[in-house]
């Protein structure tokens, strides 16, 4: 049997007149008179579109069918409203979409909706997709009010109070194009990754920017002190020109470690494939060595047979040298967290699984809604304590002392 659509549309100017109605009349108005009606008779049509497939040809043979229905008080944002729920003779029907004992219910319709939207489905997927399921008409631009609801729980997380010392912090951008009076622009998208002094690893911030620069990241530092943060022992950034001295200006005690990875990719850019080989070979001794006085000797041997051939090459590595090499001063535990921004990569990996099928985002709130949904449900999965701990806690607090703020009972 042909199941009878709901007429969102229709239904919408239903509710509009009423508002105009009471308007007229001198009666209160507020938004409970579109949201509440709306919610109800949405809900109230999925559970008709359930029962009708709960009695499918099988149950009818049985002699099961519609047997009135029930009422039940639910409350949602929009408030506390009626709510018909339908029931069948023999009491099999179990609607999905609503549980019987439920009462607590536009949470639950959200979550549902913005879980597809976090896995990356567009508006218009998850309104034919609603459409399939049950049958329901709902226009693209009430499930993007509802993905908007998210907006104000963006705002209060890029706000939230941070902790006052963080003992790793990575820093690093991806980037996106966005949709601009008529034109498809880039855009930069800022994320901060940090561990705190127990060891919780923690996305500290999303920032979306015209364009990735030293100037943007000294606002995103300062207003993450505003925030609460009053130092960082180390941190780890790719080799944007500028960059280290934004942190020194806003955190001047900070260790500066420039990506390893970053640096030999840049570099291999400029090495022929036919050399490429040989020239990571020596290049190699110049990182993998245990010292720092081991590694400069050796830089000095890779100058000595390449300078010539990639004198831009050589160039590079001795003017970014001071923060390639900050790394040979600690401890091989706390070497391995700090020499590259891998950590916040594989984040950036992904967040792309879920972007990649978008071609330009319609704004910069849209970017940012999907980035943020689509962090919080990889959150979700995240270990508490990075690997090896409580040997990098000890060598921390060794190294920093007081500074580092570390509670021993706490971190293990």
């Amino acid at each position: 049997m042909e199941k009878e659509k709901f007429d969102f549309e229709s239904f919408k100017r239903d509710a509009i007149k009423e508002v105009l109605r009471k308007k007229k009349n001198g009666e209160k108005i507020s938004i409970d008179d579109l949201t509440k009606p709306m919610l109800k008779e949405f809900l109230e049509t999925l559970l008709d579109t359930e029962i009708e497939e709960h009695l499918d040809e099988e149950e009818r043979i049985k002699g099961n069918r519609k047997n009135g229905k029930l009422r039940k008080q639910v409350k949602s944002k929009e408030g506390a409203f009626e709510l018909e729920t339908p029931r069948d003779r023999y009491g099999t029907f179990e609607p999905e979409i609503i549980p019987k004992r439920q009462t607590l219910i536009s949470e639950e319709i959200e979550d549902k909706v913005l879980r597809l939207y976090s896995k990356g489905m567009s508006v218009r997927d998850i309104t034919e997709h609603i459409e399939e399921m049950y049958h329901f008409t709902l226009s693209p631009t009430s499930l993007s009010a509802i993905t908007d609801r998210v907006i104000p729980m963006i705002k209060e997380w890029q706000q939230r109070p941070l902790e006052s010392v963080y003992c790793f912090v990575w820093m690093d951008a991806m980037f996106y194009k966005v949709r601009e009076d008529g034109k498809v622009v880039p855009r930069a998208v800022y994320n901060i990754l940090g561990v705190n002094n127990r060891g919780t690893k923690e996305l500290l911030g999303i920032y979306v920017c015209e364009s990735e620069g030293a100037r943007f990241w000294l606002q995103v530092l300062e207003d993450m002190k505003n925030r609460g943060i009053q130092d960082i022992l180390i941190a780890c950034i790719d080799n944007l020109k500028g960059f280290s001295e934004a942190i020194e200006t806003v955190f001047p005690k900070t260790e500066v470690q420039s990506c390893i990875v970053h640096q030999i990719r840049n570099s291999l850019k400029y090495v022929s494939w036919k050399d490429s080989r040989a020239f990571m070979l020596d290049l190699r001794t110049v990182y993998q060595t245990s010292t720092k006085t081991q590694a400069e000797d050796n830089l000095n041997v890779l100058e000595e047979k390449w300078g010539k051939k990639y004198p831009a090459v050589i160039k590079s590595w001795r003017e970014n040298w001071h923060k390639l090499s900050t790394f040979f001063q600690f401890p091989e535990e706390i070497r391995k967290v700090i020499y590259t921004t891998n950590i916040i990569e594989g984040f950036h990996r992904q967040v792309r699984k879920v972007t990649k099928t978008k071609g330009a985002f319609t704004s910069d709130i849209a970017l940012l809604k999907l980035i943020y949904l689509a962090t919080m449900r990889m959150v979700e999965k995240w270990t508490n304590v990075i690997s090896g701990w409580a040997t990098v806690a000890s060598q921390l607090q060794l190294l920093y002392g007081d500074r580092a703020q570390i509670d021993i009972n706490r971190s293990f």
